[in-house]
């Protein structure tokens, strides 16, 4: 399916887009079945703090229009949507009465083996440390240069996600998830105040876990929380939930949280 620029089939942008020369906008990555872009609201919630932050003027009904009509077109697979502050001359200044270029992506259904949500995976310990800036905490802006580092760490397909820690040393994500654990029955998950990227399927579970009654808890996580952990899970908002069953010399089974936060996760995307 052809791409979308402001609502327009489109291949390309211009060699003067910021988004190409500063990384400057957001994206998104959405899920879609049934023609249905799954947890569209949540995406779009995140999508409007990032575009505060960021000063990116948006259309948020327009946006929601073009990205409802582009998922019933699509029927099935991944929708990347892009805000993206748009063409400037040389220099970091931006026009700050440009609205952002919106940019509409489709690709096939993810086709993750089957083994990772049924066994678990193993987890890469990166060398890779996300650096702390609050004011791009939680978003997911353009610049992803730190995952693209981590990702290159490893080409032994044993692991399926790597394990980022910040400068401090503390817990933070996976390369393209957000990391569970869960101690006693309560679900722990580390604060992204300072890094990371605060994750739909992340918000969704933690809004689960409190309606199912599993008493929740946010704050710093270190190595050491890993070998006291019952469990340890990550999640996006493509694949749901996947078990790690082991880091380092560490090992995990897929215990009963685990389980019953995957089945809510497979019930969204799958609806």
């Amino acid at each position: 399916m052809e791409a979308w620029l402001d609502g327009l089939p489109a291949d390309s942008v211009g060699l003067r887009n910021r988004g190409l020369a500063y990384g400057d906008g957001l994206f998104e990555t959405i899920a879609v079945h049934n023609g249905r872009a799954v947890l569209l609201e949540r995406h779009l919630q995140r999508l409007a703090v990032g575009c505060q932050r960021l000063a990116l003027g948006h259309d948020a009904t327009l946006i929601l229009t073009e990205v409802t009509r582009y998922a019933a077109a699509m029927g099935e697979g991944v929708l990347k949507l892009m805000l993206v502050r748009g063409d400037s001359q040389r220099g970091y200044a931006a026009d700050p009465g440009r609205p952002a270029m919106r940019i509409l992506q489709a690709s096939p259904p993810a086709a993750y083996p089957v083994v990772h949500a049924e066994h678990g995976i193993k987890m890469f310990p990166c060398a890779t440390r996300l650096a702390e800036q609050p004011m791009l905490a939680g978003l997911k802006h353009l610049n992803r240069l730190e995952q693209v580092l981590a990702r290159a760490e490893w080409q032994d397909s044993t692991f399926a996600e790597g394990l980022m820690l910040d400068t401090a040393g503390r817990l933070v994500e996976g390369v393209f998830s957000n990391l569970f654990l869960v101690r006693d029955g309560r679900l722990l998950t580390p604060d992204l105040s300072r890094s990371g990227v605060a994750g739909v399927m992340r918000s969704e579970l933690l809004a689960q876990a409190e309606r199912a009654g599993i008493p929740v808890w946010i704050g710093d996580l270190r190595l050491d929380d890993l070998a006291q952990a019952d469990e340890v899970f990550v999640c996006n908002s493509v694949y749901g939930v996947w078990p790690v069953q082991a880091f380092a010399a560490l090992n995990w089974p897929a215990g009963p949280v685990t389980r019953k936060l995957q089945a809510i996760a497979r019930s969204l995307l799958d609806a």
